[in-house]
C-alpha cells in the first residue's frame, strides 16, 4: 500500500498491519548473529565514491540495467507494533553488506532481503538514527552484484537520474526517471502525513522522480552510477512529485564507520539493549499522565507479545515520578523479574528515572548481555530492586 499522501514529507517505507503474525517463540526477536561469534566488517569492506565515474550508458533503461542486479528488497516483521513493513536496500558489498534507510529496519524483529531471486535473512550491522541511515549483512550471501558507486559531489541540478525500488511493496523492483531539482535541501519527514514523530535530515539532494513508499533504502542513480539513497517524498495527486535522497557519500561515510565498529552519540552498533517493556513516550515524569496517553480499557493479561490489544493499567504504582509500564513482552528479561503492567520503574543502578526518555537514554548507554540494578514500585506500593541481565532487541 502507499502512504497518505499530503503536504507533508514522509519515508518512503510501506507497512501495513499484520496482526495475525505468527507468534512462534514468547520472545520472538530474531537475531541471525546468537549463534556464534560475528566480527565486523571494518571500514575497508565499504566502497569510496567514484573518484571520477565512468558514465553509464547514457539511457534511462541503460542506468536501470546497471544498477537493478544490486537492488534489494526488504521486508521486515515488527512483531511487537503488530505491523509488517516493506522498503529497499543496495548491496554495497559483494558478501552481502546492503545499505538501506534506517527507518527501513526500525523496529525490526526478523529481516529479509531478496537480491538477484534468492531471499536471505538479514543481520543488523548498525544505525544512524540522526542520519537515516543502516548497515546490514544478509547471512550466508557472496558473490552478489553490486551497484555502481557514483559521487554526490559532482551532482548538478538539472542532472537526469532514476530512482529504483520496492515501489508500493509488490516486492519487485521498479524504476522513475527524473531530473535533480535542488541541492543541499534541509527536510522534515515522518513516518506517515499527519505523525507527530519527525525527523530532520541535511544535505540531501531533491528530485522529481516519482519516489513512493516502498523505495525507501533505494539507489538514486545517474550516468555517473548511484548517487543517493531515496529516503523521503511527497507525491501528491495534485502536485509535482518530490523526493528527496540522502547523498550517497553522506551514506558510505556513515556505512564505514558502522563497519569499522565505531560507535558514537548518533551511531549504534549491533542491536540495542532489550528491556521488554510497553511505555508510553515523552518527557513527562508523572506516571498518571503517562498512563492518559494510553487508550483502550482497562486490565490485560499479565504480559503481551505485541502492543495489540495493549490496554490502560487497571491500577498504577503510588509514586509521583517514574516511567510507567504500561505492559511486558512475554518471555523478555522485565517479564522474567516480576514487572507487571502499572509499576513505575523510578532507578536504573541507582540513577533516578522520570519519563520514559529519560529512561531510554540511560538504557542506551548499555549493551545487551549487561546486568544492571533496576529498582520500581510495584501497583500495591511495594518497591523492588532486581538484577536484570538486557537482552537483544529491536534496532530502534
Amino acid at each position: 500500500m502507499r502512504r497518505r499522501r499530503g503536504n507533508a514529507l514522509t519515508h518512503m517505507l510501506t507497512a501495513v498491519i499484520a496482526a495475525g503474525l505468527a507468534i512462534g517463540l514468547l520472545l520472538v526477536f530474531d537475531n541471525p548473529a546468537s549463534g556464534g561469534p560475528n566480527p565486523m566488517p571494518g571500514g575497508d569492506a565499504i566502497p569510496s565514491p567514484a573518484g571520477s565515474p565512468a558514465p553509464l550508458a547514457g539511457s534511462e533503461q541503460a542506468i536501470v540495467t546497471k544498477v537493478k542486479p544490486g537492488v534489494v528488497i526488504i521486508n521486515t516483521t515488527l512483531h511487537y507494533n503488530s505491523e509488517a513493513a516493506a522498503g529497499t536496500g543496495m548491496v554495497i558489498n559483494a558478501g552481502g553488506l546492503v545499505l538501506t534507510n534506517n527507518h527501513v529496519i526500525k523496529d525490526s524483529t526478523a529481516i529479509t532481503a531478496t537480491v538477484a531471486g534468492k531471499t536471505y535473512r538479514a543481520q543488523v550491522i548498525g544505525y544512524d538514527k540522526t542520519g537515516d541511515i543502516a548497515l546490514i549483512r544478509l547471512r550466508d550471501a557472496s558473490g552478489l552484484t553490486t551497484v555502481p558507486i557514483g559521487n554526490s559531489s559532482s551532482v548538478k541540478a538539472g542532472d537526469t537520474v532514476v530512482a529504483l525500488g520496492n515501489a508500493g511493496g509488490q516486492n519487485t523492483v521498479a524504476a522513475a526517471a527524473g531530473q535533480v531539482t535542488g541541492l543541499n535541501q534541509t527536510i522534515t519527514a515522518s513516518d506517515e502525513a499527519g505523525s507527530t514523530s519527525s525527523e530532520t535530515l541535511h544535505g540531501m539532494i531533491e528530485t522529481n522522480a516519482n519516489i513512493v513508499a516502498g523505495d525507501s533504502g533505494g539507489p538514486l542513480a545517474s550516468s555517473g552510477g548511484v548517487i543517493g539513497m531515496d529516503t523521503a517524498g511527497n507525491n501528491a495527486g495534485d502536485q509535482q512529485a518530490t523526493g528527496f535522497a540522502i547523498p550517497i557519500n553522506t551514506a558510505l561515510a556513515v556505512a564505514r564507520q558502522i563497519a569499522a565498529g565505531r560507535a558514537s552519540s548518533t551511531i549504534t552498533i549491533g542491536y540495542p539493549p532489550f528491556l521488554g517493556i510497553f511505555t508510553g513516550s515523552g518527557s513527562d515524569s508523572s506516571p498518571q499522565a503517562q498512563a492518559q496517553q494510553q487508550n483502550g480499557s482497562s486490565g490485560g493479561p499479565a504480559c503481551y507479545n505485541s502492543n495489540a490489544g495493549l490496554t490502560v493499567p487497571p491500577a498504577i504504582a503510588p509514586v509521583s515520578s517514574g516511567t510507567l509500564v504500561v505492559g511486558t513482552i512475554c518471555g523478555s528479561p522485565a517479564a522474567r523479574a516480576g514487572l507487571t503492567s502499572g509499576a513505575v520503574i523510578t532507578a536504573v543502578n541507582g540513577q533516578a528515572v522520570g519519563s520514559p526518555d529519560s529512561l531510554s537514554a540511560i538504557l542506551a548507554r548499555f549493551h545487551p548481555g549487561d546486568t544492571i540494578s533496576v529498582a520500581w514500585v510495584s501497583p500495591s506500593g511495594e518497591r523492588t530492586t532486581s538484577s536484570i541481565r538486557l537482552a537483544a532487541g529491536p534496532p530502534q
